[in-house]
């Protein structure tokens, strides 16, 4: 993709500069798509935690009370101790360790959600700029279109991973399987999101090779805020 980007950026270059109607290319119909999924994926994986974390709340109130109970206990009573009671014990030590396990998978979930709603932030930010920078032509505007277009399409594909690693804990999946499954949606959130940036500033620079004057230049500064 950086290669097509700069490939097309040159030809950008190429292309001239002439002015521009005011009336550029509205909000790209799929940003609403991506916004609102990835705010329910935010909100299904905070909810998932916060039922995680009563849980465990109450798995360690239980383990307290066993614990308690075995401290009061004189070493020939500890013996007769029943094997049911032990494996009570057993098992709400085994189940606290397995939902802090998950948890930790829910907030490196949540992790990649929130960079996802970063690169919705930095879209939205740098394409409302680009459609009143009078630098471009409306071609080129649409042209960025296409290619802010292409980027969510690839981030609403990363929201589809995210699900699919929510769906993998109903599912008799290994850790070792989920935990490639989430490397992988961080990796690809991770790409995404650089496209994105490097995209945004090849675009700023552009517009400032563009600046005819000093003082054009320092208001395209003043309209990007670069210092």
């Amino acid at each position: 993709m950086k290669k097509k980007i700069l490939l097309c950026l040159v030809c950008l270059l190429l292309a001239g500069s002439p002015a521009r109607p005011a009336n550029t290319a509205a909000v790209l119909p799929i940003l609403e798509i991506v916004k609102t999924v990835t705010k329910k994926v935010i909100k299904a994986i905070d909810l998932r935690i916060q039922k995680l974390q009563n849980k465990t709340i109450w798995l360690q109130n239980a383990q307290k009370q066993v614990e308690n109970v075995l401290s009061k206990l004189k070493l020939d009573e500890i013996s007769d101790w029943t094997q049911k009671q032990k494996e009570l014990y057993k098992g709400y030590y085994e189940e606290l360790a397995k939902v802090k396990s998950v948890i930790t998978y829910y907030q490196r979930i949540k992790e990649i959600s929130v960079k996802q709603t970063r690169l919705i932030r930095e879209y939205e930010k740098a394409w409302n700029l680009f459609k009143q920078d009078q630098h471009f032509k409306e071609n080129e505007i649409q042209y960025m279109e296409r290619v802010y277009s292409g980027i969510l399409d690839e981030s609403l594909k990363n929201i589809d991973h995210i699900f699919l690693i929510l769906d993998s804990f109903t599912t008799q999946m290994s850790d070792l399987k989920r935990l490639e499954l989430i490397n992988t949606a961080a990796d690809q959130i991770e790409a995404n999101y650089d496209d994105l940036i490097l995209f945004n500033q090849q675009n700023i620079m552009l517009s400032l090779q563009r600046a005819k004057t000093e003082a054009d230049l320092q208001q395209v500064k003043q309209f990007y805020g670069i210092r």
